[in-house]
């Protein structure tokens, strides 16, 4: 019969090895947390948007885009509607947000704040990146003419650290000559609060951007033909989709090439409320794509603080 017995050398061997498994499973566990090799984090994919519309509306549209998003990866998708623009920054700079779709602007803060890369945003039918515009609206019968007009008059924005709902209507304020202080500004609280506010008479303006507009006429909320629009901006490029820039380089490349794949029917809901109606897959963007706004948040003296 063949001893069991085991020398010194040979229990140093087993425990050599009982260590090096030891390791090489903590290695294992711990390279997942970031998709290490190209693999699921141990977290699954957590996906941030902020609510620029009604939550009860976004959750449903956006848990298809989720839900085709997770068949495609192959990994968990968990969605999280946070508060506010600075809750999800924040939430990404503490490595609770795997990807994040932010407001132009708030991806500039994102970018320095929270390391967030842009991957795509939302396309039409013929492949082209989607813009919209930021709007000032009165109401048709009002004496306010043009911005230089809003001086001692109520302004209702959006939230602050918001593209439309804030950074362009306070540009075209100074543009016109105003400081913040000659106009009483409002913050209502996000896009649909700001219409609100100047539909039941609280303001003598508001802020509206072309998607709040198009989804307001669409539900019946606003007749534009009792209002004005006293001011448009530029176009915007559409909000980006980022990764969270700490994960693993090939964990980043195959969310990119997952949400590149995505069909226009996965995107369909989300698309309706960024006023892109039929949308096509989604579009490459880099950070270059939104250099405007980079210097737009110079221009106008904003940090991180303004998120």
């Amino acid at each position: 019969m063949r001893s069991r017995m085991i020398g010194r050398s040979g229990r140093l061997a087993v425990l050599a090895a009982s260590a090096a498994l030891v390791l090489t499973t903590v290695a294992a566990c711990g390279s997942t947390r970031d998709g290490a090799g190209g693999a699921c984090p141990d977290t699954g994919v957590r996906f941030g948007i902020e609510p620029y519309e009604d939550p009860a509306k976004l959750k449903p549209a956006y848990e298809v885009l989720a839900g085709a998003l997770e068949k495609k990866l192959g990994c968990n998708v968990e969605l999280k509607v946070v508060d506010d623009y600075a809750g999800e920054v924040l939430a990404m700079r503490n490595d609770q947000l795997e990807i994040a779709q932010f407001g132009p602007l708030g991806y500039v803060f994102a970018s320095s704040k929270a390391d967030a890369e842009p991957l795509v945003s939302f396309a039409d039918a013929e492949g082209e990146l989607t813009t919209y515009t930021g709007g000032i609206w009165v109401p048709e019968g009002s004496d306010i003419r043009e911005v230089a007009d809003l001086r001692g008059r109520s302004l209702a924005l959006g939230e602050v650290g918001s593209t439309s709902g804030d950074a362009l209507p306070r540009y075209a304020l100074r543009k016109a000559g105003l400081a913040e202080k000659d106009v009483d500004i409002d913050y209502a609280g996000g896009h649909p609060e700001a219409l609100l506010a100047l539909t039941n008479g609280k303001v003598d303006a508001a802020e509206i951007n072309s998607q709040q507009l198009a989804s307001a006429k669409a539900e019946g909320s606003f007749d534009e033909s009792k209002y004005r629009q006293l001011w448009k901006s530029d176009p915007v490029p559409n909000d980006p989709i980022t990764v969270r820039g700490n994960l693993a380089p090939e964990f980043k490349e195959r969310i990119r090439k997952a949400l590149l794949d995505l069909s226009p029917q996965d995107i369909a809901k989300v698309g309706k409320y960024l006023d892109v109606d039929p949308p096509g897959p989604l579009a490459e963007v880099d950070k270059k794509t939104y250099r405007a706004l980079f210097d737009l948040a110079t221009t106008l003296g904003l940090s991180e603080d303004d998120a």
